[in-house]
């Protein structure tokens, strides 16, 4: 399955959760995108349910000498979540990574004031959580992103995205109530190459979409 963009894709996922929704009995949904290519597929699901639409950012934790090879990831205020045999392979510790952690711990507290304008973050506590990404690969950063979620309590959480790498997808399946995927192709080997434009979106696109569902949708 290839999707045109990222609206197309959250449209069908949302049509998709909506007929869960309804055979479930979900309710009181808050939808939480990882930016920034999540949040304009969260954007058509957070519609679909009449839902407030918040950002959840993540950030991933680079080796040291190639930050493009993820060691692991950490969301909000939570202590890194890292990849125990990446670290034994390259031959490092956590504590090696503190600098790392420091610098993508400030930038991740960056995009948060920015994306959410002074605004305070949802409450989770009780609710239906529904937290949406582009795609997902191996899931380490997701992984975060779900474990920062379940502290804080929801009576449901779910994953939802409109393609996935198999292996990704068991691994979310291990960390959520739920995981609902439109397509786990066999021969995934990126997000992108399943969408026909995958432009990258811009803060500004990150902000407007918060800003729609800010007005369109009362939340706590």
């Amino acid at each position: 399955m290839r999707f045109r963009d990222r609206r197309q894709a959250g449209r069908e996922l949302a049509e998709r959760l909506r007929g869960l929704g309804e055979e479930g009995g979900w309710s009181d949904v808050v939808v939480l995108a990882l930016p920034r290519g999540g949040v304009a597929v969260g954007r058509e699901v957070a519609r679909a349910f009449g839902a407030p639409l918040d950002v959840l950012v993540v950030r991933k934790i680079g080796a040291p000498f190639h930050e493009e090879y993820g060691v692991g990831a950490m969301a909000g205020d939570e202590v890194p979540l890292f990849d125990q045999e990446a670290l034994y392979r390259l031959g490092l510790s956590e504590a090696d990574l503190e600098p790392v952690v420091e610098r993508e711990r400030a930038e991740l507290r960056r995009r948060e004031a920015l994306y959410r304008q002074g605004r305070p973050a949802p409450e989770l506590a009780g609710r239906t959580v529904i937290v949406v990404d582009d795609g997902l690969a191996t899931g380490s950063t997701a992984r975060a992103a779900l474990r920062s979620v379940r502290r804080k309590g929801p009576a449901r959480l779910i994953f939802a995205v409109p393609v996935a790498s198999p292996e990704g997808a068991a691994l979310m399946r291990r960390e959520a109530d739920e995981v609902v995927c439109l397509s786990e192709p066999a021969g995934f080997m990126a997000v992108g190459q399943w969408y026909d434009d995958f432009e990258q979106l811009t803060d500004e696109d990150v902000l407007a979409a918060l800003q729609e569902r800010a007005e369109g949708a009362g939340g706590r």
